[in-house]
């Protein structure tokens, strides 16, 4: 097989995978309230910071400080939530800025 083709069926699969993991993050979405039910009933996680994203939506971190399960959810405007991450090994923390005019 060429170099050439073996490339083009590289990139082929990379997207068809792509498409695939976009159709597969599209589904996880539902209302909101459903959304924060499931993350507090399923892994015992609540909302630990709030932020406004691109396009406005509300961005959400929810944990668990006994599992340490941690998952990252947007908010449209519509009130529909979506899963963006998820993991393991959350840690709150509590990080002080350097005093000015010090590099970081």
């Amino acid at each position: 097989m060429s170099k050439t083709k073996a490339m083009t069926m590289l990139l082929a699969a990379g997207t068809m995978l792509g498409a695939a993991s976009l159709v597969q993050a599209q589904s996880a979405c539902a209302p909101r309230d459903q959304v924060i039910e499931r993350l507090a009933a399923k892994y015992g996680e609540s909302r630990q910071s709030i932020g406004l994203g691109a396009n406005n939506a509300v961005i959400e971190v929810f944990a668990s400080l006994e599992t340490g399960t941690w998952t990252i959810t947007a908010t449209t405007v519509d009130g529909m939530t979506c899963l963006m991450a998820s993991g393991q090994a959350f840690e709150e923390l509590a990080d002080t800025l350097p005093p000015k005019g010090e590099d970081a």
